[in-house]
């Protein structure tokens, strides 16, 4: 038997994590994002493309609380996410990954691991098994590692809070080559083996396609071109003139 127009309806609500309607935010009194209008579901991931400057960064800050608001709504699991304090979000199912990546310097990298770790699925051993690195080196510092160490470090400390979304912020940015491969073949295995949602800001636009399924292109703080992944990526042509060469 066929689901009615109705019950479809309710699963689809059911299972929407993020829902951004109307945003528009920014840094003080100026705007970067106008007008932005988002929907992620559960198990869903999306690419965030476009060019330097157009606003991917400022996106996933705003919906972990870094910027101000002007205008429009955010709602988490059919919650107000604007009513909850930036230092809270991580608490409600958001977990983080920026540029700076942010982990504690002066701590082991189990410390890192174990100090915000959240009951779940991701277990220690769990994220040591997804990067065979961070268990090698689980008694060095921090600041000891290379950068792409500290990368897996800053994806490994996210997941230990058992996220039900994860956002990454350009998390290949800078990274030598082989170090990519692995970081690349983690997060697709976090997508299509974990299941989980994934909001990914990646620069290069044929590696973010590559992982996720469905993507947006922003430009000067505007989607204009929303799409599935394989569709972007088999016309080439149309993927540079939305973000240049890739």
């Amino acid at each position: 038997m066929r689901a009615s127009g109705k019950s479809i309806l309710a699963k689809a609500i059911m299972t929407e994590l993020l829902s951004i309607a109307g945003l528009s935010a920014g840094y003080g009194a100026s705007l970067v994002l106008e007008d932005v209008d988002l929907a992620l579901s559960k198990g869903e991931s999306i690419a965030i493309l476009g060019r330097n400057g157009v606003g991917k960064t400022t996106l996933l800050a705003t919906i972990m609380g870094q910027t101000r608001v002007h205008a429009g709504k955010i709602r988490w699991q059919g919650n107000d996410l604007l009513k909850v304090h930036p230092a809270s979000r991580a608490h409600v199912g958001l977990g983080w990954v920026p540029q700076e990546r942010w982990i504690f310097p002066s701590l082991s990298v189990r410390e890192n691991l174990t100090v915000v770790a959240r009951a779940g699925p991701w277990t220690l051993e769990r994220v040591e098994s997804l990067f065979p690195r961070l268990r090698e080196r689980r008694r060095h510092a921090g600041n000891h590692l290379s950068g792409g160490e500290q990368q897996m470090l800053a994806i490994g400390r996210a997941l230990m809070l058992n996220p039900d979304l994860l956002l990454l912020d350009e998390p290949m940015e800078g990274l030598a080559p082989v170090v990519v491969a692995e970081i690349h073949r983690a997060i697709k295995g976090l997508v299509e083996e974990a299941s989980l949602s994934v909001l990914l800001v990646e620069q290069k636009a044929s590696l973010a396609l590559s992982i996720a399924d469905n993507a947006i292109v922003l430009d000067r703080g505007k989607i204009v071109h929303r799409t599935d992944s394989a569709t972007l990526l088999a016309n080439p042509q149309l993927l540079g003139r939305l973000i240049g060469p890739s």
